[in-house]
């Protein structure tokens, strides 16, 4: 019975069936977090015999002085701020279109979805070709209209600009795949309803489609600022192993990258990833707690 009382052996069971998933869970996902964690707190290390001579609050210390960290948080916020809602508003503007045409799309959602699972490496060919300056096919449409040609990858103006089209572009297809499944679990005789009142297009979208996307839109949201804020692929493949002019594109995952596999400062990473992570949760926490405000305040149950 579905709504039987559980009993010892049923619960038993039950974790037994899910033993397999949680030793997964624990060895590739809970312990490395516990472990990074610890690791950021050792002064004194030897990573190669795990030995610990010293712990305290000194890798810490060395990010709040370190300039280049500080360089890594301005570009990672910067970075978020430019990608998310560009993301999600061209998503949302996408999926609404593609929902009003029922036999083409397919194919266009087959079109946006390609970026999402083709190679991070042929992407940013791609991109450097259409990015380069003498012959790139982004300026050669900006010389159509008598424009000065831009030095998107080696310009740090330009860089972080050219690094925030590239994943809004790659982000679009797994985004809209989402808002379009939202969309369609919309009952259409909401809209019945409201054209018969006489809503206008407008309306309809305001007062129905949004609220009713609503928890759709939330896992858009957080799923994008927290890939957005791991960004590293993309910056390591589109600027050649490095991080943009003069480190124009020093996000706080290369900021990691550069200490542990670039420096061996263990430790030092280990702080910067938690720093990262705290920065995740407290964002993600935030938009989570607007949501559910603007839903309570409208009169809704918790979602």
């Amino acid at each position: 019975m579905i709504n039987a009382k559980p009993t010892l052996k049923s619960t038993l069971k039950a974790l037994l069936y899910l033993l397999p998933l949680l030793l997964i869970t624990v060895t590739f996902t809970v312990w490395p977090v516990i472990n990074t964690f610890l690791m950021s707190f050792y002064t004194k290390y030897n990573y190669f015999t795990n030995k610990v001579s010293a712990v305290g609050w000194q890798n810490f210390v060395y990010l709040w002085h370190d300039p280049n960290f500080h360089l890594a948080i301005r570009n990672t916020l910067i970075f978020v701020g430019g990608v998310v809602p560009l993301t999600i508003g061209l998503a949302l503007g996408i999926a609404l279109l593609l929902n009003r045409l029922p036999y083409l799309g397919t194919f266009f959602r087959t079109v946006y979805f390609l970026p999402f699972v083709t190679s991070t490496v042929a992407i940013s060919l791609v991109w450097n070709w259409i990015f380069q300056r003498d012959y790139g096919l982004l300026n050669t449409i900006l010389g159509w209209f008598k424009l000065q040609p831009i030095d998107w990858l080696n310009n740090p103006q330009y860089s972080l600009l050219a690094l925030i089209i590239v994943c809004t572009w790659r982000g679009l297809g797994i985004n809209i795949l989402l808002l379009l499944t939202g969309l369609n679990n919309i009952d259409s005789r909401y809209y019945k309803a409201a054209a018969i009142d006489g809503a206008t297009p407008w309306q309809q979208l305001t007062n129905i489609t949004l609220p009713m996307l609503r928890p759709t839109l939330i896992l858009v949201i957080i799923n994008q600022i927290i890939s957005s804020f791991k960004v590293f692929d993309q910056i390591y493949a589109l600027f050649n192993g490095n991080a943009g002019p003069a480190d124009a594109d020093l996000t706080l995952m290369y900021y990691l990258y550069q200490k542990f596999y670039l420096e061996g400062q263990y430790p030092v990473a280990d702080a910067s990833g938690i720093v990262l992570f705290v920065f995740i949760g407290i964002i993600t926490a935030l938009t989570f707690w607007y949501f559910h405000h603007r839903h309570a305040l409208s009169g809704g149950d918790y979602f």
